[in-house]
């Protein structure tokens, strides 16, 4: 027999190592079968290379499953323990970073961001269709950055575009998400930011951009400590998150998932080494350890960081946050400044105020994803955690909503 023929019959096996689903009353096997089908399907027709998903229910795995390819080129197969690049999933613990320093006093909610970073003082606007800036009409606060409504974008907006290219920001850092390439420590690129001139008013918007970025320096700022030492010691140790860095060890280069791109026929194509491509997660240059977007994690990590919030911030017996500040970051606080379709934003998360507005996630549910694909959602009503794992950027499919419609509907009670 041919080797090529060999290969698929190699990778399932592998597949079948790492997949599981466990009884639970509250799910159907069957049902949730389905979803073995739906990942499948899109490795088959390579609109992916591979994926790892996990559902937690009650804080234990009842479906777990790594198909596909972790590198394809490489003949890497996906496992359940490789290292995914999780963007924007970052701002989720950096804002619990912000908010434990909330609850010691080291941080206000109300508190200008200009008392840790001065540049911040006299902030101005450049609004769309506006020729010139106009000074903020109040002081940026850190719940404004949380629920990003401080009007700042990531720098791409047409009028304001060529300013932040200027100065090393915008579309020169690629659109904020490429931070392991930077060779600058995160408050100095956040303290040239307060200079530029940002896209709306404060409190009267929600614009997604560098918000947490800033957060993440503020968090260098009151604790004296940098951005990973504070999440590590803080947060992941404590909860025994292993795999969740800014960077990864060289001995652990082959756990880290390719990265590949949605081409124009909706084909997963292997994106191109360098920042805009696969980045620089191992070799750094190690220095920017940004908020936003910088840290790398396994769904197995993931999922349990978010079984911490979604049991009132312990685990295990051990503290993160109190349940009055859970309850604080994932109820709507940006009122209908974030949307008018029934989703509405916390401190840090993304919040579904209407059944209907988020698939058939329940009322409460909050989640958010990453640049790169990868994608989460705690649903309190039916005590869940879902997580979803691959690495394509641009990302041309629609698996995240099919991947969370497919584990509602395997819901029983």
């Amino acid at each position: 027999m041919k080797l090529r023929n060999l290969l698929p019959a190699a990778l399932l096996l592998v597949v079948r190592a790492f997949s599981q689903t466990v009884s639970d009353p509250a799910y159907s096997a069957e049902r949730l079968a389905r979803v073995d089908r739906l990942l499948q399907q899109y490795v088959d027709q390579k609109k992916i290379a591979g994926a790892v998903a996990l559902v937690l229910h009650d804080g234990k795995p009842v479906y777990q499953k790594a198909v596909g390819w972790s590198d394809k080129e490489a003949n890497r197969p996906m496992t359940a323990n490789t290292l995914f690049r999780i963007a924007s999933q970052t701002k989720a613990l950096t804002s619990t970073a912000v908010l434990a320093l909330v609850e010691e006093g080291k941080i206000g909610l109300s508190e200008p961001v200009s008392h840790f970073i001065p540049t911040f003082t006299k902030t101005t606007v450049l609004a769309a269709g506006a020729s010139t800036p106009v000074p903020a009409k109040r002081a940026i606060t850190i719940q404004d950055l949380l629920t990003h409504t401080a009007g700042i974008s990531y720098g791409t907006d047409r009028q304001v575009a060529a300013l932040y290219e200027a100065k090393g920001l915008g579309p020169a850092a690629g659109n904020g998400w490429y931070t392991a390439d930077k060779d600058e420590p995160i408050c100095e690129t956040m303290e040239r930011l307060g200079t530029l001139p940002f896209v709306a008013q404060p409190g009267e918007a929600f614009v997604y951009g560098y918000n947490t970025d800033i957060l993440g320096c503020v968090v260098e700022k009151a604790s004296g400590m940098s951005l990973a030492e504070f999440i590590r010691t803080r947060i992941t140790a404590p909860l025994g998150l292993k795999d969740t860095r800014f960077f990864i060890p060289a001995a652990e280069r082959d756990r880290l998932a390719a990265v590949y791109a949605s081409g124009p026929d909706g084909l997963a194509v292997r994106a191109p080494d360098g920042s805009k491509g696969q980045g620089s997660y191992v070799d750094g240059p190690r220095k920017s350890f940004a908020g936003g977007a910088g840290l790398t994690s396994t769904a197995a990590d993931y999922a349990r960081f978010l079984e911490m919030i979604r049991n009132g911030g312990a685990l295990g017996g051990t503290r993160i946050l109190s349940p009055r500040t859970v309850d604080l970051m994932t109820t709507n606080q940006s009122g209908s400044l974030h949307s008018t379709t029934g989703l509405g934003f916390g401190l840090g998360f993304e919040t579904v105020d209407r059944y209907g507005a988020s698939g058939m996630a329940g009322v409460g549910a909050f989640g958010w994803g990453g640049a790169y694909g990868t994608t989460y959602q705690v649903d309190r009503q039916s005590h869940s955690v879902l997580v979803l794992m691959i690495q394509l950027m641009p990302n041309g499919t629609d698996i995240q909503a099919k991947f969370n419609a497919l584990v509602y509907q395997a819901l029983v009670k």
